[in-house]
């Protein structure tokens, strides 16, 4: 059963502390909350047709599907394989960037995305994208993408990189071809053909009967001059597979170099009819017709040729060498030579000592270009100083500039070359700077006791305590402003703030009324009316004030945002992200609030590779800003790149200074991605700034039991103790401390101590868990019950009196009690998932309508979209739910209970072997879960 796996991931992300404040509901129908029938059909025949490598039959029909729905994720993922077997490399990029948008696991397109973009000639891209970094991603997806990584650096003459990205290839399974073929390819290309032999020998040692491996020893014997035995190579690779179209050119360009110009001519024919669109087979036989004095023909291939190669991209070209030189002398033959100097250029730039060197010089001079030419053949002659034909080019380039006696001595010294070489960033409001708030609030409190008629201190303190939630402490402090100078529009208004917060919102709009009485022109009172307006669910209202503001000024960037949040809760996605991306765009150069609201929008619904780019956006615009890297560190993290993120966070930590609380937020980090000595000296830091800081005494104590040093963090705890007895951080920290060492007993009294000193949500919480461990939780569910007997609205309590009823087994309990606290907080989508699976358990209907309400409050939730799909499937719904499972799947293809769930559905629907497949997954994911019983049955019975 996988009822409370939100609530632990909840919980998990709850250790890392907000960076930006969020208190966005969701509310409305979501996109994915409604399955279409008619789209799913399309969706499936498209999959018959892909199976049947029917390409534009499949593309047609995912374009029927996204024509009634264009936000479902696995139609793009599809779409986007599809693209790229049918050659539409930019199409298919879009497509799987489309399903990465949608919140597809990385693991799923980041190959196809890769080939796609090399397809493009996007190569720095591939690199600079976080999207393409190996950490966070299974080992097999992990070692092809570093072999595309290998190739990649390998086009751009990186060869060191190149092989040491093999070398992590074949870290992670050094038995597999593909990192030895890898490496051939790149030594050829390096020209060290003792290493690629010895490659190519462990390929074939490997897998004896690799047709790739056969080809890539022959390519070794073509570029050595072994022509026979790169022939018999070939001959060898295309008996075990016809279809291997490099072989096949290759045997093709063997042929023509040795006269056998009737079996290349049938090798063409075999090469066009296995790729029609392939330039190569076009160029061989425009040759083949030269040959045969057929002129027309062959000017008829080479525009074949140019029509295939003119609307590719040149920045695709110039990493494919061989085509770019295709291109460049098919024009060259039609007598284009502007547009045939154009690829040639770029081809002499990526292999400046190729032969290609002579042909490109002469379109210099004939143009009247001799100085090019000049440079071009002497570059070239330094490589290949016996080169006759191009030194007779040069000194006719030299005697085209006048320079006979040069040309004279040219032809003398024929052998001669030359060596060229050239080639190398005012008291309390600086205390609160500084971290030490608690002193700086004093004070200014202090200030304002004595000085109540100046405005400053007052006006400092409302705006803190707003910062930290205090809006019924800030009212009066905001009403003494308001006393103290009426005219005053920002004192209304921050009366209205404090209102609000405090939750009074006829007090709050009062307010910020009578701030734009007094001054009409106010933006901040006309955003807060906005404000409360949309938390009153009164969106048509908000929207007009919204867009009538963007209307005065279209750089409100405030106003986007507003926007963004309407869009939010009304389930509209695509339509909230465009405004937060405007409320960006408008933004100042250094503004970095809308690259933050960004990010935590995309990694709110599963979107971190979008995440990543919103944050790397703010460390553009600020790289020294502690914020801006614990921001994306925590991208980097939900990219599960914890590499990374460890040296974002050492930066963070140096530029931090010595402010306590930031550190300590950093260190909470540092511990999310396992560098405890990293936490450790920013905690060090921190403390040696502000030796009092309770935050890192507390979490340094984390740290040390962390470290394995228990005894150091029970003593900073009983310190603790010692020195506040009157708190109770030090009994909590003494619970954790117990907890971690196995000894449950200390736990709960240390924690009942804690408890009895502060009785509050958060202690009781500790207890609560300390207690659910005894008497099948009873006395943790007695606990609670009476604490909600005068706390009735207390939502954490009532969530885990709901939980600890579910886990004891009592569903009716847990659904009463889930219910009481859904009616506190109706669009919290972890209640509302939580309750659907306990319905589904008491086999109440009602389970669709429930989790149909979580997906519309949270609509990129694996979780909640895999709970819709089993509710449908459990009241036979099984289109719908083949749909949704799909796109669990999808997003969280290593979880073993969705996995589960889509092979259920499969399995009724007649998809045996698809449902054997993810089967196979779920139950070799290496670890336990609910419904792995069931799983073993089904699989059993397939």
């Amino acid at each position: 059963m996988k009822l409370f796996r939100t609530r632990r991931l909840v919980q998990r992300q709850m250790l890392i502390p907000a960076l930006m404040a969020c208190a966005l509901g969701l509310a409305g129908p979501a996109a994915l909350a409604q399955t279409n029938t008619k789209a799913a059909r399309f969706y499936e025949d498209a999959l018959v047709r892909f199976e049947k490598n029917d390409m534009p039959g499949t593309i047609i029909q995912l374009k029927n599907a996204l024509q009634i729905d264009n936000d479902q994720l696995s139609v793009h993922l599809l779409l986007g394989r599809a693209m790229m077997k049918d050659g539409q490399v930019a199409a298919a990029e879009v497509a799987l960037r489309e399903a990465l948008r949608l919140g597809v696991n990385r693991a799923e397109v980041v190959l196809l995305l890769g080939q796609s973009y090399m397809a493009q000639g996007k190569h720095i891209q591939i690199l600079e994208r976080d999207t393409f970094k190996p950490a966070g991603l299974p080992s097999d997806v992990k070692l092809q993408l570093l072999l595309l990584l290998a190739a990649v650096h390998a086009d751009l003459g990186d060869s060191i990189s190149a092989m040491r990205a093999i070398n992590e290839a074949r870290a992670i399974d050094a038995r597999n071809p593909d990192v030895w073929l890898a490496e051939v390819r790149m030594r050829i290309r390096a020209r060290q053909f003792k290493e690629a032999f010895v490659a190519a020998d462990k390929a074939l040692a490997l897998t004896p009967d690799s047709v790739q491996a056969q080809y890539q020893r022959g390519s070794l014997m073509h570029v050595r001059g072994d022509l026979g035995r790169a022939l018999a190579a070939y001959d060898k690779a295309l008996l075990a597979n016809k279809n291997h179209v490099e072989a096949r050119i290759a045997r093709i360009g063997i042929y023509l170099d040795v006269g056998r110009n009737a079996e290349a001519r049938a090798d063409v024919a075999e090469l066009q009819r296995i790729e029609p669109k392939d330039p190569r087979g076009a160029y061989f036989n425009a040759v083949l017709a030269e040959r045969a004095g057929d002129l027309a023909t062959s000017r008829s291939a080479l525009k074949e040729v140019t029509d295939l190669l003119d609307p590719v991209p040149i920045d695709y070209l110039r990493y494919r060498p061989q085509l770019l030189m295709l291109n460049g002398l098919a024009h060259f033959g039609l007598d284009q030579s502007e547009k045939a100097r154009k690829y040639l250029e770029v081809f002499q730039r990526v292999q400046p000592d190729s032969p290609v060197a002579k042909l490109l010089a002469r379109i210099y001079l004939a143009e009247g270009n001799a100085v090019s030419a000049v440079n071009l053949l002497e570059s070239y002659l330094r490589v290949q100083p016996g080169d006759g034909q191009a030194l007779t080019m040069l000194a006719a380039s030299n005697m085209a500039m006048g320079r006979n006696a040069k040309a004279t001595s040219l032809m003398q010294d024929a052998l001669k070359a030359k060596d060229n070489p050239a080639f190398r960033t005012a008291l309390g409001l600086s205390m609160i700077g500084n971290g030490q708030i608690d002193n700086g609030v004093a004070e200014l409190e202090a200030v304002y006791s004595k000085q109540p008629g100046q405005p400053q201190a007052p006006t400092a303190l409302v705006q803190l305590y707003l910062q930290s939630g205090q809006g019924p402490k800030a009212i009066p402090v905001a009403e003494h402003l308001v006393k103290l100078d009426p005219r005053n529009a920002m004192f209304h208004n921050l009366l209205g703030m404090a209102q609000a917060q405090a939750g009074n919102a006829k007090a709050a709009r009062a307010a910020f009324e009578k701030a734009l009485q007094v001054d009409g022109s106010l933006v901040l009172a006309k955003l807060n009316l906005a404000r409360v307006e949309i938390a009153a669910r009164d969106y048509a209202t908000a929207s007009n004030r919204l867009n009538q503001m963007l209307l005065a000024n279209p750089k409100n960037a405030e106003a986007y945002n507003e926007l963004a949040v309407i869009a939010e809760r009304k389930g509209q996605l695509p339509d909230a992200q465009r405004w937060l991306e405007k409320a960006r765009d408008a933004g100042g150069p250094q503004d970095r609030r809308w690259d933050f609201e960004l990010m935590e929008f995309h990694l709110r619904y599963g979107r971190p590779t979008l995440a990543l780019d919103a944050a790397r956006s703010a460390i553009g615009k600020a790289p020294d800003d502690p914020r801006a890297l614990m921001a994306y560190a925590r991208a980097q993290l939900a990219n599960g790149d914890a590499s990374s993120a460890r040296n974002t966070l050492n930066n963070a930590a140096r530029f931090a200074g010595y402010n306590a609380p930031g550190l300590v937020d950093i260190a909470q980090l540092q511990l999310a991605a396992n560098n405890t000595a990293g936490a450790a000296y920013s905690l060090d830091k921190a403390l040696s700034g502000d030796a009092g800081f309770l935050p890192a005494q507390a979490l340094m104590a984390v740290v040390e039991l962390r470290q394995g040093e228990a005894a150091k963090a029970e003593k900073r705890a009983q310190d603790l103790v010692a020195r506040h007895p009157k708190l109770a951080v030090g009994h909590i920290l003494t619970g954790d401390i117990a907890l971690a060492q196995g000894k449950l007993a200390p736990a709960i009294d240390a924690y009942r101590r804690a408890y009895q000193i502060a009785p509050n949500t958060g202690s009781l919480l500790k207890l609560f868990a300390g207690l659910s461990t005894q008497d099948a939780g009873k006395p943790a569910l007695r606990l609670a019950e009476q604490w909600l007997k005068t706390n009735p609205q207390d939502l954490p309590v009532l969530k885990a009196l709901a939980d600890g009823h579910a886990r004891a087994g009592d569903f009716p309990a847990a659904r009463t009690v889930y219910e009481t606290a859904i009616r506190i907080k109706p669009d919290d989508a972890e209640l509302l998932n939580n309750l659907a699976n306990v319905q589904l358990l008491l086999k109440d209907p009602a389970a669709v309508k429930t989790a149909e309400l979580a997906l519309a409050n949270a609509p990129g939730s694996a979780i909640v979209i895999d709970t819709l799909g089993w509710a449908h499937f459990m009241n036979g719904q099984n289109e719908k739910a083949l749909q949704l499972l799909r796109e669990a799947r999808l997003r969280q293809p290593a979880n073993p209970e969705i996995r589960y769930h889509l092979a259920a559905v499969l399995a009724k629907m007649g998809k045996k072997s698809e449902a054997r497949e993810e089967l196979d997954a779920a139950l070799g994911a290496g670890r336990p879960f609910g419904s792995m019983d069931e799983a073993k049955k089904l699989k059993a019975s397939l």
